[in-house]
């Protein structure tokens, strides 16, 4: 069994930063490939950073130089720091992740629950 879980959403005015967590837990090796994604009200949901399994990190060009993905894998998360947020920013962040699961290379794929971002003043 695999937990995922989100945290670090909230409101925050423009031009500030929020920090977000996925944290894999239980029957957890590593994580192979992570991506957050965020979908806004009335919109289609869109990558907005991820972790690939060849190592790359890929930024959707909206947040370029803004959010920063990071991971500790000892703890089994990886962070999205949001910097200089705007309000088109705001939509409900959610984590994707593939999970290695045991030395026999066995992978579990799941979702975040999803945390909620505003940015409005």
């Amino acid at each position: 069994q695999v937990q995922l879980v989100e945290s670090g959403g909230g409101l925050v005015q423009p031009g500030g930063s929020l920090r977000l967590s996925c944290t894999a837990s239980g029957s957890v090796v590593s994580i192979k490939e992570l991506a957050w994604y965020r979908q806004a009200p009335g919109k289609q949901r869109e990558s907005v950073a991820e972790f690939t399994s060849d190592g790359i990190t890929i930024y959707a060009n909206s947040v370029k130089g803004r959010f920063v993905l990071s991971r500790d894998n000892a703890k089994n998360t990886v962070i999205l720091q949001m910097n200089n947020l705007k309000p088109e920013d705001t939509a409900v962040y959610s984590c994707n992740t593939l999970v290695l699961i045991d030395s026999l290379g066995s992978t579990w794929h799941g979702w975040g629950q999803g945390t909620q971002v505003t940015v409005s003043s």
